[in-house]
């Protein structure tokens, strides 16, 4: 028998486990006073060599760095323009968000390279540009952008200024003219002490006070349980960098630390212990990736205190899923809005595997830094910095592409198989459950996509450009954000519905040598009038062979079926059962593709999209003008059955 004390303790052990389970990994190593021991003072922190120090900046990457100042000389001139209300009101009146964007990311981009120029060149050429950059900037009413205001009357496209409030290019901006004041403050002040205070005066109002004292929906989970996306960590990592820098107070810079870290546990502590990004591989750049640059940053800032969050397994697989989300040398996963091409950024990806010593993935790293050309400023401009003091070791570093042979996230329930690993000849599988409520959500419960040599047979649309209607209640009246534009069923006119509650059930994973599959029940993602009662989907890849869907379905009622396909290649239907997709290989010759079905359950339809919709560029961008949907309908209503597909090379 268990005397009361022992009883005592193993329940206090109990209990301490269980907070220590849940507790908050950043935020919870210091307290706000310990934090105030363990960050390098203001006046103290060098993260990078100030500009008079020529023997540090004569070590910086030459090549990159004639590369900025090249691009800054032909923009010595630039005349930084304002923003007229129109551009902004654009959003309101038509849904375009471009125009307004392409002017304020331009005037950002122009600023961070004449930066690097003058660091590099130190001549003093760049430094009245600098001035009137920051001074134009300084002026704008909204650091932000439209698309990222209320959509009420009470904006319709304006930024109402008495009310301030901080979006990821607000964030950014102020990243932007922090390291401006690191590195170029005391030319600054030999000009006029009006620029430094007049950066402190727009950052404190515009950022660090919203920050401090108004609850942002980023920061937190919302009503309904979703949690944080990349908003979270990309803006808490441009509030990190700008406090850093800028704040005097150095009991204010604590405070923000403190909170800052707070936020991000918000975004860490319910994201999947497997790694997974549902918002994909495009989003992971500032989702798990800006994770890094916050860890990075307060390493910086505090002789490496941070170091043990590397050690924690869901920031090693937030790091790893990168290289598990990847297809071919050019194409990722590309569920919910994420990009088939995304640009990798290959320096950020090495130090983040470094980090966790990944091996793989900063070989991962690596490769893409030999791979794209060089980069102008954009987003996440600090990372710049760390790039050109590391040249040496990165073109020194062993470069390659992991491709793993299977791939399964449990949490995210998206599974990902090949024929041969580390290669990307033959086969590729991947396939999803999870729910529709995922973040940059498409309903999309039980989609798939079919590569072989690396290219694509069967496709994920994936997003197109962002309009008004991206981010509202119009979402999923844009086609390729629907199921029926996805390789899905449509079961009685119904597609699938936007929401949590409509999910994967029943989901299990299989893997062995000869073939990797996956089963899902996504009945429960259809609304009831759909009459489903179950609708069990199989996925298999059978190495070197065949790629085999099988769906087994019971309705509560006999209705019409449409299953849909989707490919950028021209479809032929060759004779009943057999569909011909005009696949070409690696040498840019046809080399056709099968898909073999029962042509007594099911008839043939193939269009080609027509892409005149202002959404439509962006999938266009992506994949090119050709993109067709196989849509195959039951013949007559149906009430429980099979339909199976068989993908193989001719």
């Amino acid at each position: 028998m268990i005397k009361p004390k022992h009883l005592f303790l193993l329940i206090s052990g109990i209990i301490l486990s269980l907070n220590a389970f849940g507790q908050n990994l950043i935020s919870s190593q210091y307290s706000e006073q310990e934090l105030a021991e363990v960050l390098i003072p203001l006046k103290d922190w060098r993260p990078f060599p100030a500009i008079d120090d020529r023997e540090a900046w004569s070590k910086a990457d030459k090549e990159q760095m004639e590369f900025y100042l090249d691009y800054a000389n032909e923009n010595i001139n630039y005349l930084w323009p304002y923003i007229p209300a129109t551009k902004s009101l654009l959003i309101h009146r038509n849904g375009n968000r471009t125009e307004y964007q392409e002017i304020t990311f331009e005037k950002r981009r122009v600023l961070g390279a004449m930066i690097l120029a003058e660091l590099y060149e130190n001549k003093g050429r760049f430094i009245d540009p600098i001035v009137n950059g920051v001074w134009s900037i300084c002026e704008e009413s909204f650091w932000g952008v439209p698309a990222h205001l209320p959509k009420t009357d009470e904006y319709s496209g304006l930024m109402d200024v008495s009310k301030p409030f901080v979006d990821l290019f607000a964030a950014e901006t102020a990243m932007y003219l922090a390291w401006a004041d690191y590195f170029l403050g005391e030319k600054f002040d030999e000009i006029s002490p009006q620029i430094r205070k007049r950066i402190r005066h727009e950052t404190t109002n515009r950022i660090f006070e919203p920050l401090m004292n108004k609850h942002h929906g980023w920061m937190s989970s919302n009503a309904n349980g979703r949690r944080p996306n990349n908003w979270n960590p990309w803006i808490c990592s441009n509030w990190i960098n700008a406090a850093l820098l800028l704040e005097d107070d150095e009991q204010k810079r604590v405070a923000h630390i403190n909170k800052a870290t707070q936020v991000l546990d918000e975004f860490l502590t319910p994201y999947p212990e497997d790694g997974g990004c549902d918002e994909g591989p495009g989003y992971w750049g500032a989702a798990a990736a800006s994770l890094f640059d916050n860890l990075s940053l307060l390493n910086e800032a505090s002789n490496g205190a941070f170091q043990f969050a590397y050690e924690d397994e869901k920031v090693k697989n937030m790091g790893r899923y990168i290289y598990r989300a990847q297809i071919s040398k050019d194409y990722f996963l590309n569920f919910a809005d994420a990009s088939p091409k995304p640009t990798m950024a290959g320096a950020m990806i090495y130090r983040y595997g470094k980090a966790i010593q990944d091996p793989d993935m900063m070989k991962f790293g690596a490769y893409y830094i030999a791979q794209n050309e060089k980069a102008l400023p954009r987003f996440h401009y600090f990372r710049h910095f760390f790039e050109v003091f590391m040249h040496e070791e990165l073109e020194n570093a062993e470069k390659g592409l992991p491709l793993p042979k299977d791939v399964w996230l449990k949490d995210i329930q998206v599974m990902v198989a090949r024929d041969q690993e580390g290669s990307t000849d033959g086969f590729f599988l991947a396939a999803k459950g999870g729910h529709n409520d995922e973040s940059h959500n498409h309903n999309d419960i039980g989609n798939y996509v079919v590569f072989y040599d690396g290219l694509p047979v069967l496709i994920d649309v994936g997003s197109g450009t962002y309009t008004r209607r991206t981010f509202s209640g119009e979402r999923y009246s844009i086609w390729f954000n629907r199921s029926d534009y996805h390789n899905l069923p449509t079961v009685n006119g119904q597609t699938q519905t936007a929401g949590r509650a409509y999910q994967a059930t029943k989901v299990a994973y299989e893997t062995n040598r000869r073939s990797s599959s996956m089963t899902l029940d996504i009945s429960a993602s259809y609304p009831e009038s759909a009459g489903l009662v179950s609708w069990q989907r199989d996925l298999a890849l059978n190495r070197g062979k065949r790629v085999t869907i099988k769906d087994t379905y019971k309705l509560s009622e006999a209705g019409e079926i449409i299953q849909h396909l989707m490919t950028v290649y021209p479809v032929e239907v060759v004779k009943p059962g057999l569909i011909s997709i005009a696949y070409q290989g690696k040498d840019g010759k046809v080399s056709p593709f099968e898909i073999q079905y029962n042509p007594n359950d099911m008839e043939v339809e193939v269009e080609k999209m027509p892409f005149d919709l202002p959404e439509d560029e962006g999938v266009a961008s992506k994949w090119g003008q050709d993109m067709y949907r196989i849509n195959l309908t039951s013949k007559g209503d149906v009430k429980a059955g099979k339909m199976d597909f068989t993908i193989s090379k001719k």
